[in-house]
């Protein structure tokens, strides 16, 4: 199996990109390529990245509530696009109200408070497997 590549970026004007840097190295750790966008990403800029970098998963971190303002566009953009990379949405913020209606909207899975570095990097490892398996069939 191939290295899961997943990008992780914060949307909007949310600076807190402690979190952030801290998963990104655990998911490096456990063998993952990481690409890091940083702070200040609007939807149109993690859209392209997630084209161009092509890769398995998109990591949304956050530590303030504007990513309930720039999901919907985020998720609408990908989808346009053709966007096939599971998106992840994570943060100290994140409640189960809003995990619920993130997932209605298409995000693969959440990640609030109490979330354990195992279930993370299990659940992107799992992510990066089904995005694997449906490429190969494509190729098939």
């Amino acid at each position: 199996m191939s290295k899961v590549r997943i990008l992780i970026g914060i949307l909007g004007l949310d600076q807190h990109e402690v979190g952030a840097i801290a998963v990104a190295r655990m998911l490096r750790d456990a063998g993952m390529e990481v690409i890091y966008a940083g702070c200040f990403q609007t939807p149109e800029k993690l859209t392209r990245s997630t084209i161009q970098e092509d890769v398995d998963v998109l990591g949304i971190s956050c530590h303030s509530w504007e990513y309930l303002h720039y999901l919907p566009e985020l998720m609408t953009r990908l989808k346009a696009e053709g966007a096939d990379a599971a998106v992840v949405v994570g943060g100290s913020v994140l409640t189960a109200g809003d995990a619920h209606a993130l997932q209605e909207l298409g995000v693969a899975a959440t990640f609030g408070p109490g979330s354990t570095p195992p279930e993370m990097i299990a659940t992107i490892r799992e992510l990066g497997a089904r995005r694997a398996s449906r490429l190969a069939e494509t190729l098939a």
